[in-house]
Order: structure tokens, then C-alpha cells, then sequence
């Protein structure tokens, strides 16, 4: 067998893997839209048959979408913008000041990438409840704008920019706060793109800490929202429970097709350099 075959064979045998993994991938979306738009609400099957747009008039009856989606996307921009003005600057420090405690610091911040978030939220209700921020955005918003994960990946992705840019910046005058926002962040795009969407979609789609801190709707995100759908009244009513679960993710959805060349390069560059 020459090269050549041997070459085209393992191509063969990887896009085969990959098919493979993406139909797998794919099956439970598939099956979310065929129910969603199903006739037949209390089954979940597969077929073309009796297509309706009734599951979705219904759900969009039952709750208030574009409050939701307004609540959702305030709580997840804020976060977003939160965790880029702490997390950019931590990660920039680490990737190119030397100080005393450098390398602690850097295994510290490692360190919290394993930490689960149920760990530390009986704390950090405590503490938002005496502050009288339950039931409130704040309280949405606040725990999660310093992220490990921010801080981690934009030092990876600080260690890939050339130290001549640095350098060449410092001769012009710029000092360490603007080398920051000035020269350091309009290099980081891609670092930018996959934490907005590694973000965006985890506190999207969180349903514990709203659960935690909301006591009524009027803060209430997506998720708290589509979770009345689980109760005893609609559990079998799975066409209504398809259409909320397709009518929540497809603001993300549409975000990635935007945003995947980005993302890709972005999560490249942080799993590859060391």
C-alpha cells in the first residue's frame, strides 16, 4: 500500500468519525424540532408528518418571551463585560509583568478552573442577602464577573502576541493601563469572541443560581422561565415543552453561526500554548 492510499484512508476513516459524531451530536436537536412542530404533542417520534406551528403560538401565549430574552440578555452582557474588565487585565499581568508570587498566582487561578459553582453559591447567597440583593439582577450578575476561566484564557492568548508590540508601544509613550486597552485588547478577538460565547452560553442557560436568588418573575431569565414547563400539568405534554426548549436556544444558535471562525481560533490558541 503507498503513501498516497495509506493518507486517503486515515482522511476517509476521520471525516467517517467525525460524521459519525456529529449525527450523534445532532439527533437530540433533530428530535427537539420534529416535536416542537409535531401534531402529536404527548409522543416524541420521528417523521415529517403533521407538521403545526401550534406548540410554538402556545408557549409564546404563556410567557412573556421578550421580557425573558430582555432579562437573559442584560444578566449575560453584563457578566460579559465584567468578566473582560477583570479578567483581561489579571490575565495581561500574568502573561507579561514579572512581580513576586507570579507562578502561585498562575496555579491559583488554575486552581479555581475546578472549583463547581454549587461549591461556593451558599457563601455568596449568604452575603448577597444581607446585602438585600436577592430577587434583583445584581445578584444575577455580581458572583460571576470574576472568572478564572477569563483570567486563563486571556493570558494564553496574551503569550502569543509579540513582545516587540510591547515594546514598540512603551517607546511611543503608552503607559501600563493603556498597554492594556490600547494595544493588548484590539489584538485579542478571537480570545474575546470565545469567552463571550463560552460565557454567554453557560449563564444563558443556568438555571441553578437564578433559582437560588429569584423569588418572583420579574427578574426571571429564560431557563427559570421554560422550568414551569417540567411541573406534573405539562410533563407529558412534550410538543409545548419542545417548542420553549427550541424558542430558548435559538438566540444562541444564531449567535455561534455568527461568531464560529472566532470561537474556533480562539479555543486553538488557548488548548495549544503553553
Amino acid at each position: 500500500m503507498t503513501m498516497r492510499s495509506r493518507r486517503l484512508i486515515g482522511q476517509l476513516v476521520r471525516h467517517l468519525l467525525l460524521t459519525v459524531g456529529a449525527m450523534v451530536i445532532l439527533l437530540p436537536f433533530a428530535v427537539m424540532l420534529q416535536t416542537a412542530f409535531s401534531t402529536t404533542g404527548t409522543t416524541v417520534h420521528m417523521g415529517l408528518s403533521g407538521l403545526t406551528v401550534a406548540n410554538f403560538t402556545k408557549v409564546w401565549a404563556q410567557q412573556p418571551w421578550l421580557r425573558l430574552y430582555a432579562n437573559t440578555a442584560v444578566m449575560t452582557a453584563l457578566i460579559f463585560v465584567g468578566q473582560v474588565a477583570l479578567g483581561l487585565p489579571a490575565g495581561f499581568a500574568l502573561a507579561r509583568r514579572e512581580f513576586a508570587g507570579k507562578k502561585v498566582a498562575t496555579l491559583l487561578v488554575m486552581a479555581c478552573l475546578v472549583v463547581p459553582a454549587q461549591v461556593i453559591a451558599l457563601p455568596n447567597y449568604v452575603l448577597l442577602a444581607r446585602l438585600g440583593w436577592t430577587d434583583s439582577l445584581a445578584a444575577l450578575v455580581v458572583p460571576f464577573t470574576g472568572s478564572a476561566f477569563a483570567v486563563f484564557l486571556f493570558r494564553q492568548f496574551a503569550l502569543t502576541l509579540p513582545q516587540s508590540l510591547f515594546d514598540a508601544a512603551r517607546l511611543d509613550g503608552v503607559g501600563p493601563i493603556a498597554l492594556v486597552w490600547r494595544v493588548a485588547l484590539p489584538n485579542m478577538r478571537p480570545a474575546l469572541v470565545a469567552l463571550g460565547v463560552f460565557s454567554v452560553v453557560s449563564h444563558w442557560n443556568d438555571l441553578f443560581w437564578p433559582s437560588v436568588m429569584l423569588q418572583t418573575d420579574r427578574a426571571a431569565t429564560v431557563p427559570y422561565a421554560i422550568a414551569t414547563y417540567a411541573t406534573t400539568e405539562t410533563f407529558s405534554d412534550y410538543g409545548v415543552q419542545m417548542a420553549a426548549a427550541t424558542l430558548a436556544v435559538l438566540p444562541l444558535l444564531l449567535a455561534f453561526l455568527v461568531t464560529q471562525r472566532q470561537f474556533v481560533r480562539g479555543i486553538a490558541v488557548a488548548v495549544n500554548n503553553d
